[in-house]
């Protein structure tokens, strides 16, 4: 039995897809590895040390971006993107030293260093000096009830984006690209996350509008995915994407940054450069004007993406313990 201390307590600045993944290693693993036993250790950061020792275990995970330093050795780290050293003028100097005194030795430090990209892996290796035959991609997974979830029935098409509102998400792209559509293209936008009255009025157009549904549960997210006309990721970049994956696994057409879009997801989305609102709202009012070829590149890669679950993701985590463990 392979012993695995987790250091599962999130951080303050935890994503919903960090905890995600976090939830996953621990709802799945057990049930697909039964030769690992997973010890979650929930204490606070700055105790992770001696808290993961005490579990005695043969091999340390740290699932999030902020770890102590002085982690019981082997240990395996995620690195789910780097986007605080890529954009570092979005964040703070704190956050800036962090990852230039304490991340990098890290997870130089690693046995293993996890990602769920290519693009990752190779920023690992660009930005963090990490030894690139050190790193594993393992693609993260989608929610169970996605596929099968019965379309959100809507008056008018919507595109749908699911996500934080952070800086580097590039959501000004989308609502600039949503709201230079031509008059006679009737399109909702509809977003996840808290309302924002000043963007609604900002960016109003005489045939659509805007809506924010704050924070929604995994049914009605599902149901969501399946109504859109596309799901639309303008991100900078991101680790890996998991709304992309979802939506993708649902049918609906994808239109996402060349620099956030899963490269498991890519061959069946339409990209964008980046900030570059004009081809966004190009891509948009041609999938309003002739949905079909979209819809069909969608609903080939919906059959092949089905095979990414969290099942999937958290055999292939166990996998990397036992290269660890017993080379």
């Amino acid at each position: 039995m392979i012993r695995v201390a987790l250091a599962a307590r999130p951080t303050g600045r935890a994503s919903m897809g960090m905890r995600a993944y976090t939830s996953a290693l621990l709802e799945r693993l057990p049930r697909v590895a039964p030769d690992v036993e997973l010890i979650p250790v929930d204490s606070p950061l700055p105790l992770h040390p001696l808290a993961l020792r005490a579990a005695r275990p043969h091999v340390v995970h740290l699932p999030y971006l902020e770890a102590a330093p002085l982690v019981p050795r082997p240990y395996v780290a995620m690195v789910h993107d780097l986007i605080h050293l890529r954009f570092p003028a979005l964040f703070s100097r704190a956050t800036a030293a962090y990852w230039r005194f304490v991340a990098a030795a890290l997870y130089r430090g690693a046995a293993r260093v996890l990602v769920s990209d290519p693009r990752v892996a190779a920023d690992c290796v660009a930005l963090l000096g990490v030894a690139r035959e050190r790193v594993r991609v393992v693609p993260l997974g989608y929610g169970d009830g996605i596929p099968d979830a019965p379309a959100w029935e809507a008056a008018r098409p919507y595109v749908f984006y699911a996500g934080n509102h952070r800086p580097h998400k590039g959501l000004d792209t989308l609502y600039g690209a949503w709201s230079a559509l031509p008059s006679d293209v009737a399109l909702d936008l509809v977003l996840t996350g808290s309302d924002e009255p000043a963007v609604r009025a900002r960016h109003a157009r005489p045939n659509g509008t805007i809506a924010f549904l704050g924070e929604i549960d995994d049914a009605t997210l599902a149901r969501r995915y399946r109504g859109a006309l596309a799901y639309v990721q303008p991100s900078l970049a991101e680790g890996f994407g998991i709304p992309a994956l979802e939506a993708a696994v649902a049918g609906t057409p994808v239109l996402a940054t060349a620099t956030s879009v899963p490269a498991v997801v890519a061959p069946f989305a339409q990209t964008f450069a980046a900030g570059d609102a004009g081809a966004l709202a190009s891509l948009l009012a041609a999938l309003v004007r002739d949905p079909s070829r979209a819809r069909e590149r969608a609903a080939e890669g919906a059959v092949l993406l089905r095979a990414y679950t969290w099942d999937r993701f958290a055999a292939s985590t166990a996998a990397v313990y036992r290269e660890v463990v017993c080379p």
